[in-house]
Formats: structure tokens, C-alpha cells, sequence
């Protein structure tokens, strides 16, 4: 017999605990007598919704004394540079870490011993929570203060790890380490790694998610979703994500400035119906193509009617993102070789082997021999950093 739940008592629904729940239940021992500073945002909140920010300067015993905000500011709204301002609620100060600096100043830090990190990722590498780690990670290793990551779940699930590796000579705030494009980790893992593969000698501490396995997914968990950043709105998308937007720094709208970001991709030179039936043929895992026109009212070609196709899931657990972007690419320089800007493709991709057999036009087979190396080799190196089974 099945195990009876009462619905309407929010308690008795089965839910992860991320770390900052944990930290809770734990009424706040790891940070007692400690002067901290916050990197947040709006995703930093209990599986209640309270946000850690409020959480932390409420508990006793402790002092957050400044917040830092990663790219979209701490209430995740702005697709720009961010300024330095307030908090309103608490009053503290909150430092940017998206525009014309990425890693807290020594003055900044000045006073603090333990910086605290709680953002939620989605588990590709160029998005640039990720970045704002390292960057905050390294600061932490330079005065040789704790860093306490409140470990997320990876929405979109710790087992899949797809795509080339980062290339040492790209790396960039979208590119901030050499891992694969979709990495299976969560942020507290790769904190892990980072710190022990550049030996910065960081003394870092994981609260660990309660109840979360590497195979679960988003929906599994429990937890609400909150939008991630303005376009990131939904785990269909977060899922889409490693795949189509390693697309758009090219001449392509992926989608930004209509209802379904990264759903739809296309451009006024594109004709729909022959991209559509080109990819299909492609027989991909998981996943159709169906042709349609849009117009985007921000980004690439706003205001302007585009080509292109709808981005439909079928079976995610077939469906393999970055093999999905990377054949729309060699679908692209095939089709519209004239118009397409293929050089661009490598700014989010990132890889110089993987790129020139994009340009050379190969197969999706060999296209992968060029990274599937360098990919199980970090299947062999991340081992040693999974914290969930």
C-alpha cells in the first residue's frame, strides 16, 4: 500500500533541505561568532522562501555584515551590469560582482572571516553563477578565509556530463574552468575541485543538500522553482540550455525577448521548414523540431520576423543538449554557410579541436572523437569531488 500523505499539510510533503535549511535545522553552529559576508541572490532562499539574506542577519550569535550580488543583482532582474547600492530590508551593503569587478576587493572583505555562498546554478558551464564562485572562492584562498558553499541541487540532474572541455587559453567569466559544457555537478562539488585542482589551499566547507540524489531532477525535489535569471524561466528551458545556448553569440535569436527563451531559436535568413526537416532527419535523442516564425521584441534581431524552429522535448532522459547544439551548428554551416557566423560558435563553446571540425563540416561522429577523451578524463577526476550518491 502506498504511504498516505496530507496534502495540505506542507510539512508532510516529502522535500529536499538545501543548505541553507540545513544550516537552519542546525540552528546556525557552523557560524557562530562569525563576521560574514553573503554572495546571494533571489534564488538564496529556504524551502519555505525565506530568503538567506534575511535568515542569516536574524540569526543570533552571528553578524552578516555585507551581501555581494552575481550577475542579474540580488532580486535577479537586470540583464545588465549591475551597480553596488542597499539592501532595503536589511540595510546592508551590497557589492556587485557583475560589471566592472567580479571579485570582492581586499576593502570590501576588511572585518569578515567566513564568506558564505548560496546562488542556484543550473548546471552548464557558461553560466556565470559558476564564475562568480571562482571569483569568490579565489578571494577567500588570498586572505585565507573559510568559504561555506550552501549546496543546490543541479536541476537538471548529477549523472549526464556531455560536450568538450573548456580549453586552458578560453577560459573567461563564461568559461571560468576546463570542465565539459554540462558538468552533472552541483556548485559545492565543483568548489571542491576547483580549489584542488589550482591548489589554491582554500579552507572550504559544503553544506551538503539532505535528500537529493545524483539521478534526481528539479521536479523531484520538492522545492519551488524560481526563475534563475529573467530568461531562465522554467526546467524545460534550464534543460534546452547547454545545447541551444551555446548558440547565441552568433547570429541567431535563441529566443530572448519572446515567452520561451531557448525553446525557440531561428533568424530572418533561416527558412523554418528546412531547418526543421533538416534536423529531424538528424534523428536526435529526445527531441523534434517543429518550424515557426517569431519575432523577438529584445536581443538578436528584435523587432524583426525570424525563421526557425520550436525546440520540443520528447523523452529528457534520452534527450543529450549538448549534442543537440552542436548538431544545429553543423546543420547551420550546412545550410547557410553565407550566413550564418560560424566563428563566432567558439565563444561559449570554447574549444579550438572541437570548433575546426565544426568548420571542416564533420559528422557528429567524428566531431566527438575530438573531445571524448579530454570528457571521460574529467568523468575520472570529478569522481573524487561527488558528495551525493
Amino acid at each position: 500500500m502506498s504511504e498516505t500523505i496530507d496534502f495540505k499539510d506542507l510539512n508532510a510533503i516529502p522535500s529536499v533541505r538545501t543548505g541553507i535549511d540545513v544550516l537552519m535545522r542546525d540552528d546556525f553552529a557552523l557560524l557562530h561568532g562569525s563576521n560574514i559576508g553573503l554572495i546571494t541572490n533571489h534564488t538564496g532562499i529556504s524551502r519555505d522562501g525565506i530568503a538567506t539574506a534575511d535568515i542569516l542577519c536574524q540569526a543570533g550569535g552571528i553578524k552578516l555584515k555585507t551581501l555581494f550580488g552575481p550577475e542579474h543583482g540580488i532580486r535577479g532582474k537586470l540583464d545588465e551590469q549591475v551597480a553596488d547600492g542597499n539592501d532595503e530590508k536589511t540595510g546592508l551593503p551590497i557589492y556587485s560582482l557583475y560589471g566592472p569587478r567580479t571579485e570582492p576587493s581586499p576593502e570590501q572583505l576588511e572585518g569578515l572571516d567566513t564568506l558564505v555562498f548560496d546562488v542556484q546554478d543550473i548546471g552548464c558551464r557558461f553560466y556565470t553563477y559558476l564564475s562568480t564562485l571562482g571569483h569568490c572562492l579565489l578571494a577567500a584562498s588570498k586572505r585565507k578565509m573559510r568559504f561555506i558553499v550552501l549546496d543546490r541541487p543541479n536541476p537538471i540532474g548529477g549523472v549526464a556530463v556531455e560536450g568538450p572541455l573548456a580549453d586552458e587559453t578560453r577560459l573567461s567569466f563564461t568559461a571560468f574552468h576546463p570542465i565539459p559544457v554540462r558538468h552533472g555537478m552541483t556548485l559545492g562539488e565543483l568548489a571542491l575541485l576547483i580549489n584542488a585542482e589550482r591548489d589554491w589551499k582554500a579552507e572550504i566547507i559544503v553544506v551538503k543538500c539532505e535528500g537529493w540524489k545524483r539521478g534526481d531532477w528539479w521536479d523531484t525535489a520538492g522545492l519551488t522553482w524560481v526563475n534563475p535569471s529573467p530568461n531562465m524561466r522554467s526546467l524545460t528551458q534550464a534543460t534546452i540550455y547547454p545545447g541551444v545556448g551555446l548558440l547565441e553569440m552568433t547570429n541567431l535569436s535563441v529566443g530572448r525577448g519572446t515567452d520561451t527563451p531557448f525553446e525557440v531559436l531561428g533568424a530572418p535568413y533561416i527558412e523554418g521548414r528546412a531547418l526543421a526537416y533538416a534536423l529531424n532527419a538528424r534523428n536526435l535523442p529526445g527531441v523534434r523540431f517543429i518550424p515557426v516564425r517569431f519575432t523577438p521584441q529584445a536581443s538578436v534581431f528584435a523587432g524583426e520576423s525570424c525563421g526557425g524552429v520550436n525546440i520540443i522535448v520528447t523523452d529528457r532522459n534520452r534527450f543529450t543538449p549538448v549534442r543537440t547544439g552542436l548538431e544545429i551548428a553543423l546543420t547551420l554551416r550546412e545550410l547557410y554557410l553565407e550566413q550564418w557566423q560560424a566563428s563566432k560558435f567558439i565563444t561559449l563553446l570554447a574549444n579550438r579541436r572541437t570548433m575546426d571540425g565544426i568548420l571542416a563540416g564533420d559528422d557528429y561522429n567524428a566531431l566527438s572523437r575530438r573531445f571524448l577523451p579530454d570528457a571521460k578524463g574529467f568523468l575520472q577526476v570529478r569522481s573524487h569531488f561527488l558528495l551525493y550518491p
